[in-house]
This record gives C-alpha cells, sequence and structure tokens, in this order.
C-alpha cells in the first residue's frame, strides 16, 4: 500500500471494494491541455510575460487562478487586472473548446466508459476545470457519467483532497470505494490524501505516487486496472 496517503490500511482494504471511478477531465479524457496552452500563450504574449510548455506542464491540475498566479511569479498585478485577466483566458478557452467533438476523446477511454457501466461501476468527473460542464457534452459522454463537478465547487484546490471527497459524496461512496485517474502530481497527491485509489497517467516522475502508473488508457480493460491494483496492495 502507498504510504503516500497518509491513511490507514484500514480504508484501502482490496480493490474489490471499489465501487466508483472519479476522472480527471484534462488530459485523463481528453486532451485539452494543447487548448489550455494556447490560451495561456494567447494571453501571455499580449501582457509581454515569458511563457512555453515546459511552464504550462506546470500548471497540470491547477486551477485558472492557480495557474496565474503560477505563471506571474513574483510579479504584482491589481486584483481588478488579475481578474480581467482570468477572464479574458477564459473566453480564449471556450473559443476552442466550442470545436470540440467526441473524436476529440483520448484512446481507451470510450472503451473504458462502457465497460465501467456494464460493470455497473459509478462515474465521476473532477476537474480543476471550470468549464468541465461544456466540454462533456461535445464529448458524448454525458449519459456514462453520473456527477460532474470541479474545484469551484470546494474550498480548496488541488492537491487538497476537497474536490475528489465531495465527488464520492455525491456518488454516495466512501473514499477507499473509489479509483481517482489522474495524469497530475497534484491531482495523484488529492487523491491519496483522500484516502482514495489512484491510477496515475503519464511518466512514473510526474505520477509514480499512484498505486498504478499506466502511459494512457489506450487497450485497457477494467479487470487489467484491478489486476494491478491487487498487485500494488
Amino acid at each position: 500500500m502507498n504510504p503516500a496517503s497518509g491513511m490507514e490500511t484500514t480504508q484501502q482494504k482490496t480493490p474489490h471494494e471499489i465501487l466508483g471511478v472519479i476522472f480527471d477531465m484534462d488530459g485523463v479524457l481528453t486532451d485539452t491541455i494543447e487548448f489550455h496552452y494556447q490560451s495561456w500563450e494567447k494571453l501571455t504574449l499580449e501582457m509581454g510575460i515569458p511563457f512555453n510548455r515546459e511552464v504550462n506542464d506546470t500548471l497540470r491540475g491547477l486551477s485558472r487562478r492557480d495557474s496565474l498566479m503560477q505563471i506571474l511569479g513574483d510579479r504584482y498585478l491589481p486584483e481588478a487586472k488579475i481578474a480581467e485577466m482570468l477572464e479574458r483566458k477564459n473566453r480564449y478557452y471556450l473559443d476552442f473548446i466550442a470545436e470540440m467533438t467526441p473524436a476529440h476523446l483520448l484512446p481507451g477511454v470510450d472503451d473504458l466508459l462502457n465497460e465501467l457501466r456494464s460493470a455497473g461501476m459509478k462515474t465521476a468527473i473532477a476537474s480543476a476545470s471550470q468549464n468541465v460542464r461544456a466540454v462533456i457534452p461535445r464529448l458524448g459522454i454525458a449519459d456514462r457519467i453520473d456527477v460532474v463537478t470541479n474545484v469551484y465547487k470546494v474550498k480548496r484546490s488541488k492537491p487538497a483532497p476537497d474536490v475528489f471527497l465531495h465527488a464520492a459524496e455525491q456518488l454516495g461512496l466512501s473514499p477507499n470505494q473509489c479509483l481517482v485517474v489522474e495524469d497530475a502530481e497534484a491531482g495523484v497527491e488529492a487523491a491519496l490524501a483522500a484516502g482514495m485509489w489512484a491510477l496515475g497517467l503519464g511518466p512514473v516522475e510526474r505520477v509514480g505516487a499512484a498505486h498504478i502508473v499506466l502511459p494512457s488508457l489506450q487497450g485497457v480493460k477494467w479487470e487489467d486496472i484491478l489486476g494491478k491494483l491487487h498487485t500494488a496492495v
């Protein structure tokens, strides 16, 4: 059992207890990360603030405001200007996602959601994006998602566990009955802090604290995930 959660093993006894799967959205269900990058790039170019893909990678799992604070660093801006920049970035992002279709689902997601539904698993999306509800219908997966929420519904953003605990509550499940699928270090940290199982997608150096790590969901079966979790216990 991964000790990073700080939880007693009595809260996470066996993967057989898992009754729900909570997905992050960006980088897990769909690659909106590129849309975020282009939106931030456009904004920072207008503001004369340095920005590149390396900086963008540090924003994974962060809320819009936290992302802007990360980009600004020690630069001071009045609150009114920060609010205007956040609104402008969101406007750029909405222009990008207006063109999204089910073709923007990442490989393996559609099949896994079908498997989870057939297996009777509850599903949720707990995103750092305020626009998650606008994206889900465009991806064509609303009928296979029971709960949709984001960090704006809770007091603290990831890496605090609040959004995942809120999603579990909405699903009617306890934390140890939930598996979180994340691609961000902050998201994995939040899942573990919530006392949940964690599946990290991406490089080990980013999501290696998760119970299991996979490069992507492409070709991944639900039984494969459960089998790997049993091995990780």
